[in-house]
């Protein structure tokens, strides 16, 4: 297909809000936000810059950047061939260790930069059948369906709205000072650890969303329909990597299995890491309802920004994070190719720097140890907010 085709829209409409719980809190407000120093006049002009950012990108679109998703594709189907070829010979530890490493990053790759943003709907302007975020499935536990409303309607609108945005904490996790503490939060440094293992699997049942469940605005035939989609992929992916590539590799029937299982679990932590560091380390900003009640465009956008974090990396390490290592750019514009991220946060980080807005940044180090250090921290009782950053300098 020609990526050639129809342009894409310029501006995206943020959907409706649909009636939700309110948020259990102890604070209404995050104390010193940057959100609230900004005069409505400021924030409709930040609004205007922010497009213009989007706009001058999708209208640049062609066939160079088609071709780097394609080339992605290819990468990642190489790999997956040369590992299960390396695997056929996995009794060997040194084919069983090159199998693995090749396996792990294929699967990384394939989640990443590929899955994740291809369903995102990056993609979707090149009019390419395959390459669609509608027709698109991905090497995971998450049906495609359920994932994109969970987080990319849910989460990308509501990010970091206390009460709203599912994915702060995940439900199971206590990662802000503002949600109220249980005895059961003495246990997520332990069930963090499993998690992490386990990463793909708490993705799909996070999916199903306990809360709705519970209130009863989630119907049981509603229920049984994505348990059974769950039950597809589950079954597919146990089939794939636990039966049927193991059996193809005859007498090395378990040291396949036993890299299989490890790819998987190399896999799920990066990802975990990865989007644990873009979202959770001290110095992202969380919302309460009331302060985003009369949220504007330009208001949305600075929402999007101090609700996220980068990570400081060469260009081989932004493709083995899907580009997430700008989950800032990514925030500000989840429709646009990921590889396009690191033109524009020059840009994104001047208009930070002209309107007083922190941006943050960090080498993983040290985003991964405030999120670790976050979630011992409020595991116990009690806990402020941690200084943040309150303006770019420079």
């Amino acid at each position: 297909m020609s990526a050639t085709a129809t342009k894409p829209r310029t501006r995206r409409e943020r959907s409706p809000q649909p009636a939700r719980s309110k948020p259990v809190a102890l604070d209404s407000r995050e104390p010193g936000s940057p959100l609230a120093r900004l005069t409505a006049e400021q924030l409709e002009q930040l609004g205007r810059e922010f497009d213009a950012i989007h706009d001058d990108v999708f209208a640049s679109l062609g066939e160079p950047d088609a071709r780097y998703i394609r080339r992605m594709i290819r990468l990642h189907r190489q790999l997956v061939l040369a590992a299960r070829a390396l695997l056929l010979g996995s009794r060997r530890r040194p084919f069983w260790l090159a199998g693995t490493a090749a396996l792990s990053v294929a699967k990384i790759l394939e989640n990443m930069e590929i899955g994740h943003n291809v369903l995102h709907g990056q993609w979707d302007w090149m009019n390419d059948p395959d390459i669609n975020s509608q027709s698109w499935d991905w090497d995971t536990a998450s049906p495609a369906q359920a994932w994109r409303h969970s987080h990319n309607y849910e989460h990308h609108t509501f990010t970091n709205i206390r009460g709203k945005d599912r994915d702060l904490g995940y439900e199971i996790m206590r990662i802000d000072p503002h949600q109220r503490w249980y005895p059961i939060y003495l246990l997520q440094p332990l069930y963090n650890i499993v998690l992490m293992a386990f990463f793909e699997w708490g993705v799909a049942l996070h999916d199903l969303n306990a809360g709705a469940i519970r209130s009863g605005e989630k119907s049981r035939a509603q229920l049984i329909e994505e348990l059974k989609a769950i039950g597809v992929k589950a079954r597919r992916q146990v089939i794939k990597d636990y039966v049927a590539f193991p059996l193809l590799s005859g007498r090395a029937f378990k040291s396949t299995l036993a890299a299989n299982f490890t790819a998987n679990v190399i896999r799920n932590v990066w990802a975990h890491s990865i989007i644990f560091c873009g979202h959770f380390p001290d110095q992202t900003y969380t919302f309460s309802e009331d302060e985003v009640a009369a949220e504007t465009r330009g208001g949305w956008y600075v929402r999007q920004l101090l609700g996220a974090a980068n990570i400081d990396g060469r260009p081989l390490f932004h493709v083995m994070t899907g580009n997430l290592s700008f989950q800032v750019e990514h925030h500000l514009y989840p429709d646009m190719p990921s590889s396009r991220y690191a033109e524009i946060a020059p840009r994104v980080r001047d208009v930070c720097r002209r309107y007083g807005l922190p941006y943050n940044t960090g080498p993983l180090r040290k985003q991964l140890g405030t999120v670790h250090r976050t979630i011992l921290r409020l595991a116990l009782p009690g806990g402020r907010p941690r200084p943040k950053p309150e303006r770019t300098m420079g």
